[in-house]
């Protein structure tokens, strides 16, 4: 019987499947380039049937996003439960230093969080991964802006600066990824580092908070 805290053995089988499955896509991807690698090259590696990757991606560019959605989810989830009397680029800068605190435990129970990094490197040094990762971000942007209008109590048809903060919080994430990713290091650590600088340059003009109904919780832990 299977439980909400630990799958049974049919779903964990299929995790494992699943699982593999992106870790050889992504070291393919890596070592041979991403549009040089073919799906029979990636099921060969796990040994299943071509049907069998179809079943769990619905092409190569799922698997490369696959962890990018893992942590756009968590991302979303954390700005959600952001404390409401925080100012709305602090949630921001909160959840996604969060984010990479806690990226560790997101992510490696699916693939290794080096390969998770590494892939960053091929979004930017792939035109049509990178256009995807353009389409998604603003995806991303959008529902966030959305969750900032609702914690604001605005309305984001008729007030722009949810949008306008994600979208410079958006546009500071791009720049700091793109220097990540093109640096030498491209650890957890250098990204953190980097996004607290780039974050900490637009604060004066955003840091204030736009609620008017006197609520103040701020009970969260502030880095």
């Amino acid at each position: 019987m299977e439980t909400a805290s630990r799958p049974g053995l049919r779903e964990r089988k299929k995790q494992r499947i699943r699982d593999a499955l992106l870790r050889a896509a992504l070291e393919l991807f890596l070592t041979q380039g991403y549009e040089r690698t073919t799906v029979d090259e990636i099921t060969a590696a796990v040994d299943v049937s071509q049907r069998t990757f179809f079943r769990y991606y619905a092409g190569k560019e799922e698997a490369v996003f696959f962890t990018h959605s893992v942590a756009a989810s968590h991302f979303v989830d954390a700005v959600r439960a952001r404390p409401r009397g925080e100012a709305p680029l602090e949630a921001l800068r909160q959840a996604v230093l969060q984010g990479w605190d806690g990226i560790g435990e997101t992510i490696e129970r699916i693939i290794p969080v080096e390969l998770h990094l590494r892939t960053y490197q091929l979004i930017e040094s792939t035109p049509a991964l990178f256009a995807t990762h353009l389409r998604r971000s603003a995806e991303v942007e959008e529902e966030i802006a959305r969750v900032i209008a609702e914690r604001e109590g605005l309305d984001m048809d008729t007030d722009p600066r949810p949008r306008v903060a994600v979208a410079v919080f958006g546009g500071v994430m791009r720049v700091t990824e793109r220097l990540w990713g093109t640096g030498e290091d491209i650890s957890v650590a250098a990204i953190h580092q980097l996004t607290v600088s780039h974050l900490d340059a637009v604060r004066p003009a955003l840091a204030e908070k736009w609620r008017t109904d006197g609520v103040d919780d701020t009970s969260a832990a502030v880095n």
